[in-house]
């Protein structure tokens, strides 16, 4: 209780720090990763349970231990630890078969993901949709290596093992991709909110938004930092709130 009373105190500051008001998500500090999409926020805790979030409080999300949860268009999808995949159908995650990925990204029709060798991964709109339980997936391999990435309705965006950042536009009913393209900066971690507005978070923790995103020029011009006063794990985005997990296992609920 008295950590989480300083956090308070700390957090009273840390509104005040840039333009977005923040306040402590129900609460959960054990939080390991946050995703929101499809007017659904869901997370994962250090002992791999999944949640959602209902009103105000985190509901069990199914049964199966995941280290990562996405919540988007494609649906509710997840990973274990061994990296078995899995989509959440009648009530509860079932795995699937096929490619065994280290993250997913179901935030725009297709599924996409990465392996532990960095390798990208794409499950069209229509297989995504249609797979019964305990399928095989029929992935496409897409050129490139990254260890992260997201999608949205303008491209997709990913990071590499060198923390460089990539733009480019995946089609979601065929999977193909017109070619890579990379972004000035460096990032660990990036999400695509469903309206197109990109957040990434770098290896020190701190918050960046592409600037100048536009259809006619989606991967936009800039990063304009987002100044906040404790130390960013990861980020996500959907329907004009901005979610944040700090280093401390807090999440953060932004508008």
């Amino acid at each position: 209780m008295k950590a989480l009373a300083t956090f308070l105190v700390l957090l009273n500051y840390f509104t005040r720090c840039h333009g977005w008001i923040c306040t402590i998500a129900p609460e959960h500090l054990a939080a390991t990763q946050v995703d929101a999409g499809n007017g659904m926020v869901v997370m994962t805790d250090k002992n791999s349970n999944a949640f959602f979030l209902s009103d105000s409080s985190w509901s069990k999300l199914g049964s199966v231990a995941l280290k990562h949860v996405s919540v988007g268009s494609a649906g509710v999808w997840g990973v274990d630890r061994d990296n078995t995949v899995y989509k959440f159908a009648a009530g509860d995650f079932f795995p699937t078969r096929g490619l065994s990925l280290i993250q997913v990204d179901a935030g725009e029709g297709q599924v996409v993901g990465v392996t532990s060798q960095n390798s990208i991964h794409c499950l069209n709109g229509s297989s995504a949709s249609s797979i019964e339980k305990e399928g095989v997936l029929n992935w496409n391999t897409i050129s490139g290596g990254l260890m992260y990435i997201s999608c949205g309705p303008l491209g997709c965006w990913g990071v590499s093992s060198a923390q460089k950042i990539y733009f480019g536009k995946v089609s979601p009913g065929t999977c193909g991709i017109s070619s890579w393209s990379q972004v000035d900066g460096a990032a660990v971690k990036v999400e695509v909110g469903s309206d197109g507005r990109v957040f990434v978070v770098n290896q020190s923790g701190n918050v960046f938004e592409r600037i100048g995103i536009s259809e006619a020029l989606p991967q936009g011009t800039a990063w304009g930092q987002i100044s906040f006063c404790v130390i960013i794990k990861h980020v996500t985005y959907d329907l004009g709130r901005l979610w944040l997990l700090t280093d401390a296992g807090v999440i953060l609920n932004c508008i």
